[in-house]
């Protein structure tokens, strides 16, 4: 039985064996073809440059193909043959108890039929593959028939597919650019054309859009590049676009003909990719209907180095009557699928053609022309006429290069060669004389300079001096010199900033090269100068990115400063971005979020053996904790509901009767203020100190509430830009709180248009830099956090030295940790200032404040309200001003008062603060403490712009130290909204 199972296990292994090894000589065989010439009759090297060059001929696909295949079906038989074994072994130690022997036959005919099996596969494939037939097909046509090096793309189609008359394959523009919209020529005007022209891709949106092209042996190596067009008045207007075409990061051309016309340069890639960007001249959409690369033999076409070359004519010369031909010539007959044309025969030229067989493809002319193309050509009527080739020169500076095609196709008689020379441009020489030998193919390529001038430039073609056989041409080419002056970004920062892409799906405009040209360069970059240019800035803050950071941040050698903030990224930082850091060499900007790591090695990490028991553990004991929490909560609200009359203030401030608030204020003599609790009044306390007196209205139970809140939190704040409370008053119903008096009023009333004392910049700068501390105390100084939810300039108060202090803080809610947020259906702050997303879902939290604060810079910078009234519509501070940022108008956007007298560097900075304050995602605005180290970079360069000027600049900005303050709320006097 064993003996059998050997036996079957080595036929299975040896047929797999025998159907890989009947692809070799298949691959070999002689009738596998390559552009009708033998593959098998190529001699040693030149088969192997052949093959290089070739690569995707169905010769090679079918020995990759059947190595592929039976390669991956031995390893199936090799598992099937040891479980069989062990199958029959486990098997035979069963049946030699029970003597059962009924299932050895059957496994041993599982075993046959896989041999038969493996063995007429083998077999059939292999002789498919020596009769040069494969029968795998996609559309009807062989995937051996798809040229090596070619790139083919239908911009705009839905599906791929083989084209018709050439069998090149088609692709979808997906996977090569992200952007555009698919659109369709119009039937009526499309129908006479390819279908490669019937689809296109438009670009509605963004400046520049790019497809980034990624060929097999891309870098070194020379290719064709064909841009399509085929306006096909897609859209319906009748009117063509005009724009511009980019090869990488240079300028290639300007698209103005877009009725079927093509647009062809050569260039030799210095990486392993190629971007071709269409860009918005302002001048109609930009689209493209198809984009086509193919690979050339780096020996043809010579290109000077920092160059291009851009074809404006091809011509396949000597067509007595251009109406009999098919069309255009081009692959399969060309092997590099260059557009040949017909060109008609002159008067003055007599058409020549042959019927004899040019092999083009087995001489060493690397250009390869159809031998369609060289079997016509033109001559002149006798020795003593040039043929000549003209052309118009697009301007005085451009640059041509010329490539004639010869081949020798009249039959002379022994002895008698055509002999010529070529004149460019009546300037010099090509070179001396030559010969042409019968059916052998030559290419004269121009050599350096190249021909240039204004008007019409031409090539003679003459017969050598002594000779009687008249010039002959067959086909010839004009290239234009495109000059590349910009070099791209280094391109280890590319493939930095393309795998960030790919990681967290970055649209916007990252499009083409990131750093070049300058105008164009990727959001959130900042480039150097150098050559190549590298990246030194990367902002990625507040795009809500998630997952862990990429190593590859740390391989971008010249980066300065690197904004991670507002996101949600994990893990580790990489350890060469800390290296940076700690050397001084970076700027990094990121969260102190739980889940990023920022030491080495992280800590906190457990083994994974812990991971569930931990996990439920920690469940178990939130759990409780929980249930604890509800019950104390259910306890402490049905013992404050319990409670018939309202409770006193407990504090360590001065308590005040209300006698004596009466004396303080002289009889309620003057108001400074109203609310909705009631009114301020002035008072002086009997050392003479001025304070402002906040009096509850009995009928007021809403401001009872804010009132006591307002009370609670600043009996236990203390701040130098927090308005200070002196005292209170809680004698029955009668209530007051105490302030400190500001003798300068409110910041609204100093924005007012009416105000003849008109603020400074600089007091401006100081005024928000104040703010700022008094709302980063309230943020990150105090434990729970504190949200003010009712800032505005209203609430931000001036001392005689202009110091500002936030004030009232009857709205204001405190919170169990710094993430927490709450959902509130009663309305809180003020119209204008309040944040969109609490106005949508009611959610505030910390970020709220910042909107406000954001709306409060425009105001100091514009001097315009929050909400400019109307005759028609109300108008919000961020919809005027924006338009304004776009055009980049500071001198429109500051407070005309001023009068020009700021630093614009510093205005903008502030604007640029303000906007991220004010942007309607909450998750994108940054922390206050982030705000404030921007505004003082302001302060800073308003202070060097001041020095400049012989001027002094000082804020009176609290310097309390920054102590974080754990605050212990009574639950019934918890605040709550108005």
């Amino acid at each position: 039985m064993l003996s059998a199972l050997k036996g079957c296990h080595f036929w299975v292994l040896a047929t797999a064996v025998l159907g890989v090894g009947n692809s070799d000589p298949a691959a070999a065989g002689n009738n596998i073809r390559h552009g009708g010439r033998k593959l098998a009759e190529i001699p040693g090297g030149e088969r192997q440059k052949k093959r290089e060059k070739l690569k995707g001929t169905e010769g090679p696909i079918i020995y990759c193909w059947n190595t592929q295949v039976f390669g991956v079906l031995l390893i199936p038989y090799v598992f099937l043959g040891r479980a069989l074994k062990l199958y029959l072994l486990r098997k035979t130690e069963i049946m030699a108890d029970i003597g059962a022997i009924t299932e050895i036959p059957l496994v041993l005919k599982a075993c046959l039929f896989f041999v038969v099996a493996t063995a007429v596969l083998g077999v059939g494939n292999s002789e498919h593959a020596a009769a040069g037939n494969i029968n795998i097909r996609h559309d009807g046509r062989k995937l051996a028939e798809i040229p090596a090096g070619f790139i083919s793309i239908d911009c705009g189609s839905n599906e791929d597919y083989f084209e018709n008359r050439t069998g090149i394959r088609y692709v979808t523009d997906e996977g090569f650019i992200d952007t555009g919209i698919a659109k369709t020529a119009s039937p009526d005007l499309s129908k006479t054309y390819v279908r490669p022209l019937k689809n296109l891709r438009s670009f509605p949106q963004g400046k520049r859009n790019c497809y980034s092209l990624k060929p097999d042996q891309g870098k070194n190596n020379k290719f064709l590049i064909r841009a399509r067009f085929l306006y096909g008045n897609y859209d319906g207007k009748n009117q063509g676009p005009e724009f511009d075409l980019y090869l990488g990061v240079n300028k290639w051309t300007t698209v103005k003909r877009t009725d079927a016309k093509n647009y062809e340069i050569i260039h030799l890639l210095s990486t392993d990719y190629i971007d071709v960007c269409l860009l918005n001249t302002g001048q109609g959409v930009p689209f493209i209907s198809a984009l086509e690369l193919r690979r050339l033999d780096n020996s043809i076409y010579p290109i000077t180095a920092g160059g291009a070359l851009q074809n404006d004519d091809r011509w396949d010369v000597g067509i007595a009557n251009t109406s009999t031909v098919p069309g255009t010539i081009r692959y399969r007959d060309d092997v590099y699928d260059r557009y040949w044309y017909a060109e008609q025969v002159g008067q003055d030229l007599i058409p020549v053609s042959s019927v004899s067989t040019i092999y083009t493809n087995s001489t060493d002319n690397a250009y390869e022309l159809p031998a369609q193309v060289l079997k016509t050509a033109s001559k002149t009527k006798n020795a003593s006429v040039a043929l000549k080739v003209s052309w118009t020169a697009l301007d005085t500076v451009s640059k041509y290069y010329v490539y004639l095609h010869f081949a020798e196709i009249e039959k002379f008689e022994p002895g008698q060669q055509r002999e010529l020379t070529i004149d460019l441009n009546g300037e010099r020489s090509l070179l001396d004389s030559f010969k042409l030998e019968y059916l052998k193919p030559l290419t004269i390529a121009q050599d350096d300079p190249p021909i240039s001038g204004g008007g019409t430039l031409y090539v003679l073609i003459n017969a050598a001096q002594g000779t009687t056989i008249p010039p002959i041409l067959n086909a010839y080419e004009i290239y234009r010199l495109v000059e590349l002056p910009n070099k791209p970004t280094a391109q280890d920062d590319v493939t930095a900033m393309l795998e960030i892409k790919a990681q967290y799906s970055v649209t916007r405009n990252w499009q083409g090269d990131p750093c070049v040209p300058s105008n164009y360069s990727w959001d959130g970059l900042n480039c150097n100068n150098d050559s190549p240019p590298r990246i030194i800035s990367l902002d990625l803050s507040f795009n809500d990115l998630t997952g862990p950071l990429p190593e590859v941040l740390g391989q971008i050698p010249k980066l300065k400063t690197l904004d991670l903030r507002g996101n949600k990224l994990t893990g580790p930082v990489p350890e060469a971005l800390l290296e940076q850091f700690r050397n001084g060499k970076l700027d990094l900007r990121v969260d102190a979020h739980p889940d990023l790591c920022l030491y080495t090695p992280c800590k906190g990490k457990k083994k994974k053996e812990f991971f569930i028991p931990v996990l439920a553990s920690s469940i178990t004991a939130v759990l409780i904790l929980l249930f604890i929490i509800i019950a104390l909560a259910i306890y402490r609200r049905k013992r404050g509901s319990d409670m018939v009359t309202k409770p006193s203030i407990k504090s360590k401030n001065q308590k005040y009767s209300y006698s004596e608030v009466v004396k303080i204020t002289n009889n309620f003599r003057t108001i400074i203020g109203k609310g909705g609790f009631g009114n301020v009044y002035l008072g002086k306390l009997k050392d003479g100190f001025q304070v402002a007196v906040k009096l509850l209205s009995p009928s007021s139970n809403q401001g009872y509430k804010e009132f006591k809140a307002e009370a609670q939190l600043l009996m236990v704040l203390h701040h130098g830009n927090l308005v200070t409370l002196v005292g209170y008053c809680d004698d029955g119903k009668k209530k007051a709180l105490i302030y400190e008096y500001m003798a300068n009023g409110n910041l609204q009333q100093h924005l007012l248009v009416t105000n003849p004392n008109v603020l400074t910049w600089n007091e401006r700068l100081c005024i928000a830099v104040d703010a700022a501390h008094g709302l980063e105390y309230l943020h990150d100084g105090c434990k729970p956090p504190i949200i003010h939810r009712d800032l505005k300039p209203a609430n931000i108060l001036l001392n005689e030295q202009m110091q500002a202090k936030i004030a009232d803080f009857g709205l204001s809610r405190s919170f169990a940790t710094e993430n927490d947020t709450h959902v509130s259906t009663s309305p809180a702050g003020t119209f204008g200032y309040v944040d969109p997303e609490f106005a949508t879902f009611g959610n505030f939290n910390k970020k709220s404040d910042i909107y406000s604060f954001g709306i409060i810079l425009f105001e100091l910078i514009t001097g315009r309200p929050a909400i400019k009234r109307g005759p028609v519509q109300n108008i919000h501070i961020f919809d005027w001003v924006y338009p304004l940022i776009e055009r980049a108008d500071i001198q429109n956007i500051v407070d005309p008062r001023l009068e020009g007298e700021f630093n614009t560097n510093s205005a903008w900075k502030v604007v640029e603060i303000a906007m991220s304050c004010a942007l309607p995602v909450a998750i994108q605005r940054p922390d206050v403490s982030r705000v404030l180290a921007e505004l003082k970079e302001c302060l800073a360069l308003e202070m060097t712009h001041g020095r400049s000027q012989s001027m002094t600049i000082e804020c009176r900005t609290s310097s309390m130290p920054h102590n974080t303050f754990h605050l212990e709320l009574e639950s019934e006097i918890a605040p709550v909204a108005r």
